[in-house]
Parts: structure tokens; sequence; C-alpha cells
């Protein structure tokens, strides 16, 4: 696990359309504790998108973020009036490759509206998985903000029936609908923080060990913020 010591924030600007991702090592002050914290909370389902169980995280755990998130909100997203915190989930993946809907076989955005911001906070201390972000082919789309919403869904109809649905399985790299233009990995404490129209999925190997366990599995916590 990654030493003591202050935040160490870096800008990624990745894809065509050169959108940034913050990488944050040592994101928590205290990210033991909210393992354990973890541990001692009921998990379940929650909506039909995420493919995993999740929990709210302790009110705690926004203690100390808000002088990490204001910043970076405000210098490389360029919302300087206002941050709210949304809701923060933790989240475990928890479903069998052949058991994932369509919807959870392809990239996935967190939401349209602008001013729309996510971290994923991994708290695993073994490589469970990263994070890729991904092109969406016949649009270009790297990003799908409200504009661009109903051309993308339909152009992904349209993909479907060129080159039919996807394989069962986690998406982990370039197919025929989507190409990945970064993967970060899991490094126990690192946060990522970019804005929810952009095209991501969870990278996890077809053959890796799904628990519901927190100290076994893949836990992380996604953070939704709203600013302008």
């Amino acid at each position: 696990m990654p030493g003591t010591g202050p935040p160490l924030i870096r800008v990624e600007r990745i894809g065509d359309e050169g959108e940034p991702v913050v990488v944050v090592e040592r994101f928590s002050p205290h990210p033991d504790q909210l393992v354990a914290e973890a541990a001692s909370i009921p998990f379940k389902v929650m909506g039909e998108f995420y493919p995993g169980v999740r929990a709210r995280a302790p009110r705690f755990y926004f203690e100390g973020l808000a002088a990490i998130l204001a910043p970076v909100v405000r210098e490389v997203f360029g919302y300087r009036e206002r941050m709210t915190f949304d809701r923060a989930l933790y989240s475990m993946v928890t479903t069998p490759p052949d058991r994932l809907s369509l919807a959870q076989r392809i990239p996935h955005i967190d939401g349209v509206d602008e001013g729309m911001i996510a971290v994923l906070h991994y708290l695993s201390p073994e490589d469970r998985g990263g994070t890729g972000f991904y092109r969406h082919i016949s649009t270009g789309f790297e990003t799908v903000e409200a504009t661009r919403h109903g051309p993308y869904l339909e152009a992904l109809q349209a993909d479907f029936a060129r080159h039919g649905e996807p394989a069962v399985g986690y998406i982990e790299g370039d197919t025929a609908i989507f190409s990945r233009t970064a993967y970060f990995a899991p490094t126990y404490n690192r946060a990522l923080i970019y804005r929810s129209s952009l095209l991501h999925c969870a990278s996890v190997a077809g053959d890796a060990a799904l628990p519901a366990d927190v100290h076994a599995g893949r836990l992380t916590i996604a953070t939704f913020l709203s600013a302008r």
C-alpha cells in the first residue's frame, strides 16, 4: 500500500477530445477506516445498471475531501460558483460475466447534465481491475452529454444491428463498437475524477473472482458531485 503523506494530484488528458481525468494518490486520510466501516455494513443491489452490490458511504468519508475536490472542480473543470456532494456509494463488482445485461457489457456514462462530476476511489489493496475510458467508433463520441445522448443511442442500435450485441463478459479493450482511449490501474487509495458524461467501464478479467467481500473483492467508492 502507498505510504502516508499529502495527496498527490496529476491531470491526464485522454482521447481525441482531450477530456481531463484527474488522478489523486493518497486521496483519503483514512482509507483503512473506510474499509473497516465497509465490512460492518450490509450491501445490496441498487438499480439495474451497476453489476454488483452497494452501500452508502459514512458521513466521515467527506471530511477533508472538499479541500482536494474544490480546487480540482474550479481549476480543471472550470466550475467556480458552487460544488455539492450528491451521494457516495461503496461499490463491489459481483456479477459473473455470463450474467451481465447488455448495458453492463458496454461502456456507460454516469449522467448527461452539465456540471456533473464523478469520483471513483479504489479501496482494494490488490489489483481487482481498473477503469477503462472509451470512444464510440461510429460517432467518435468520447463524452455523451445531453445534446449527444439521442444520436448516440440511435447509432448504438445501428451498431448492434450491424455487428451484433457484444459477447458476454466485461469489456476489457477494443471491440467492433468501442475503442479504449485510456486505462487507469486500481492502486489502493487512488481516486479518479472525471466528467460524468465520459464513456467508461470497469475493466474486470473474465476469470476474476468476484466475491461480495470487502477484503477480497473489488471495493470502490463512487461519489457524484454537482458543480456550476
